[in-house]
């Protein structure tokens, strides 16, 4: 785990909260955040005792999570329509990136 440092407290990723406090936050219990990942959606760190740590992103997506079980999707389901909807998110910057980048160029002429 990372040295805490005053720069940490603006840090998404940075593992700020145990397991019970991660739980109050998002509105869930902690058997469900260990589902999530269980179900490869969130992996906490863990503290030098080995206690779970979740960063404020993991939260969110845990909340996402919770949104998705509470209408009704299964907790395996609503995991991966996060991980897809993850993936399209970053496919679409990716593409996005290319476009870009690629944008100022000339097409290549055929002869």
């Amino acid at each position: 785990m990372r040295p805490h440092t005053p720069d940490s407290l603006d840090d998404d990723d940075y593992p700020a909260y145990t397991m019970g406090r991660a739980a109050e936050m998002t509105g869930t219990t902690p058997g469900f955040l260990r589902s999530l990942g269980e179900h490869g959606l969130i992996t906490p760190l863990r503290s030098e005792g080995g206690h779970r740590r979740y960063s404020r992103y993991q939260l969110r997506i845990a909340m996402r999570a919770r949104d998705l079980v509470d209408q009704g999707t299964a907790i395996d389901a609503a995991c991966r329509i996060i991980i897809l909807e993850d993936q399209l998110e970053e496919a679409l910057r990716i593409n996005e990136q290319l476009r870009s980048s690629q944008h100022g160029q000339e097409p290549a002429a055929d002869t």
